[in-house]
């Protein structure tokens, strides 16, 4: 890691982020296991620093569309985990009143998408929002996230075509963690990277260490950029792993023990903690001032989810289209 165009940035900010994604899955996970989270999780611990790393340079009012793992996103882009631990345990109080829980967060108002769980269902849509805001000129930015198995839908390479013959102010970030759920990379692709495909659509195509937030806010930035001046979409792929199964159910058969611990020794969290610290950007009384908060604000969410009330039933079809 090195200093870059985020150097401005509160690097504390971005520690806490990605810091508190890691608390929130791992609290989310005991409670699911005492039953107190109904459906299944689809965990986002160990790819922290893609989402930390390309939301640190949206604004509010960019939109993002998410996954079936979209947990790590809404907190990256500011939807309140108050909300989010709310619509996990399908409550009134939830991002999403209680109707869509794990896989469908999102707020909005923070311009995130309620999470889309159909694999590369997403991509159209973000083509759709992109499309939207160059038509407003509002100055608009769309970043849509998929995992490698979404690059291989027909869904996904319309939308990355239309994106570009229309110039649209969006960034496809792939997260690739090696795995479509248990089908791994190399049994789908003739290609290194997802990023080799960019250049069929006449898009820049980027591949980055996915477990480096610097280097993936670095690399986001410019794409962002690019797009804000309206010179057309870039595909990002960052290279990840993550740390759990795919989803609550899978046992990650598939997949070594060695090759899991070869991955955890590139665990974004502790490396950026290095990093700061090895910088002299955070002492180490910082960094646990910041993961005391972060407990206590995971406390808070919990008692709010528990508190908050069920969804009345005659609610049932409120919110379910625009009239």
């Amino acid at each position: 890691m090195t200093e870059n165009s985020l150097k401005k940035t509160d690097y504390l900010g971005i520690y806490h982020r990605m810091v508190l994604i890691r608390r929130f899955e791992e609290r989310v996970n005991e409670l699911y296991m005492k039953g107190l989270i109904p459906s299944t999780l689809h965990l986002y611990i160990g790819q922290e620093a893609v989402a930390v790393g390309v939301c640190a340079n949206l604004k509010d009012s960019d939109y993002m569309l998410s996954t079936h793992r979209p947990h790590g996103h809404a907190i990256a882009k500011g939807v309140s985990i108050k909300s989010i631990m709310a619509e996990l345990y399908g409550k009134a109080d939830g991002c999403c009143k209680g109707k869509g829980g794990s896989m469908h967060v999102g707020d909005i108002n923070v311009g995130m998408f309620p999470a889309i769980a159909i694999v590369g269902g997403n991509v159209p849509i973000a083509a759709g929002a992109a499309l939207a805001q160059k038509m407003q000129k509002n100055g608009g930015v769309t970043v849509c996230f998929f995992g490698d198995g979404a690059a291989n839908e027909g869904a996904w390479h319309e939308a990355l075509n239309a994106a570009a013959i229309y110039d649209l102010p969006v960034v496809f970030v792939c997260e690739n963690n090696l795995y479509a759920a248990s089908t791994p990379f190399s049994m789908t692709f003739r290609v290194d990277n997802v990023a080799d495909r960019a250049c069929a659509y006449g898009m820049p195509g980027v591949v980055v260490d996915g477990n480096d937030v610097m280097a993936v806010a670095e690399t986001c930035a410019e794409a962002v950029e690019r797009a804000r001046r309206g010179e057309g979409p870039t595909l990002v792929e960052c290279k990840t792993y993550r740390q759990c199964g795919h989803s609550r159910s899978d046992p990650r058969g598939y997949r070594s023990k060695e090759e899991e611990q070869e991955w955890l020794k590139k665990d974004p969290i502790p490396r950026f903690e290095r990093w700061l610290l090895e910088g002299k950007h955070a002492s180490d009384t910082d960094l646990a001032q910041i993961r005391e908060k972060i407990e206590n604000e995971i406390d808070e969410a919990i008692a709010f989810a528990e508190s908050s009330p069920l969804p009345d039933p005659a609610t049932t079809y409120t919110d379910v289209f625009k009239e």
